[in-house]
């Protein structure tokens, strides 16, 4: 059974503001709420089409209200902070983040006509180390837990959300652990990284990476929403990518740093505002990660249009590279016929 009425928080966003718009068109839905502590941007009210827009803090204990008078049945959780410098630091960030939720999975708990909750959760969970396995499934725990910053609010919010679960078990749940989005619209530490002329990389360290596309990710946001899927699942681009030949693609410059020099070149760019690293986004860029997504195709139903390439592609296609990709790879197959040549005519000893 479809819901009826949908609670969307963290509108203002871009993927939040999406998902309020597509559910808005469905005319099975008879209202779609959309919370947000800011107002959206001109073009995003405009998109969110019958949206009814409703500026709160999910920090405010006001919000049980908005939920019970309009008496909400579906709940997608999607106002979490990814960088300190866009929350106002990382107090206000893990405020906005852990007690956040909290008080929202309390107004939610109290809620006697709701009936799902959809939590947009991450794979940073699963930290990143030296010690990673190869896939990360669900089942899996992180080999270094997550000690700082949106990783560690990720896993203290999973926590609280358990909790809800075994205390309001007639509420279907789905929590959906993403990957590192991209595309040409989403705005993240990621995209940002691939948009800087020089790309700074951590001297003999090539993470894998994992992506999922900007309209993947939506389309995954809108069936948890309307379908009865529940638990967790990890949601990702199928394949990845060394971060060198990410960089390649994006037509940047690479610029090799010692590992010493790492944590301090990331401060550096916090306090420029040119990328907000934070340490745990740090290392994931020193060893990467990457998630088995069986469970999304096999048991959630979906497999994702674009795999982690071809997303990359897209993101490629609608920024200007510092250097020409086809020029680099018109070079290197010239290099390499050069090199051919010099081997075949190398003289052979008696």
């Amino acid at each position: 059974m479809p819901p009826k009425v949908v609670l969307v928080t963290g509108v203002s966003r871009y993927l939040g503001g999406q998902l309020a718009a597509v559910l808005a068109a469905d005319p099975a839905i008879d209202r779609v709420i959309g919370l947000d502590s800011v107002p959206p941007s001109r073009e995003m009210l405009a998109a969110l089409g019958r949206t009814e827009f409703v500026r709160a803090d999910i920090r405010n204990p006001l919000i049980a209200k908005v939920i019970s008078s309009a008496e909400v049945d579906t709940v997608v959780h999607m106002n979490i902070g990814t960088a300190p410098g866009g929350a106002g630091g990382r107090a206000s960030m893990k405020e906005l983040n852990v007690l956040g939720t909290m008080q929202l999975l309390a107004a939610c708990q109290k809620a006697e006509t709701l009936r799902r909750l959809v939590v947009k959760s991450t794979t940073t969970v699963y930290g990143s180390s030296s010690r990673d396995p190869a896939l990360f499934t669900e089942d899996m725990d992180a080999r270094a837990v997550p000690s700082s910053g949106y990783a560690k609010d990720s896993v203290e919010i999973e926590g609280y959300v358990r909790g809800f679960a075994r205390r309001r078990p007639d509420v279907s749940l789905a929590v959906l652990r993403f990957t590192n989005f991209i595309g040409r619209h989403i705005d993240s530490m990621l995209t940002r990284y691939f948009s800087m002329p020089l790309v700074p990389t951590v001297l003999g360290f090539d993470a894998r990476v994992q992506m999922l596309h900007e309209q993947d990710a939506l389309e995954v946001l809108r069936l948890a929403t309307v379908e009865n899927y529940t638990g967790t699942v990890n949601v990702g681009g199928e394949g990845v990518l060394l971060l060198s030949q990410a960089i390649r693609r994006a037509g940047r410059i690479p610029v090799s740093v010692p590992v010493p020099l790492v944590g301090p070149l990331g401060g550096l760019l916090r306090q420029t505002g040119v990328a907000d690293f934070s340490p745990e986004q740090l290392r994931f860029l020193n060893f990467g990660r990457v998630v088995d997504i069986s469970r999304l195709i096999d048991d959630f139903g979906y497999r994702p249009r674009l795999n982690t390439a071809e997303a990359f592609a897209d993101f490629c296609a609608g920024h200007r590279p510092v250097i020409d990709p086809a020029r680099i790879r018109a070079l290197e197959r010239r290099l390499l016929r050069v090199a051919t040549l010099n081997r075949i005519q190398e003289p052979v000893d008696a």
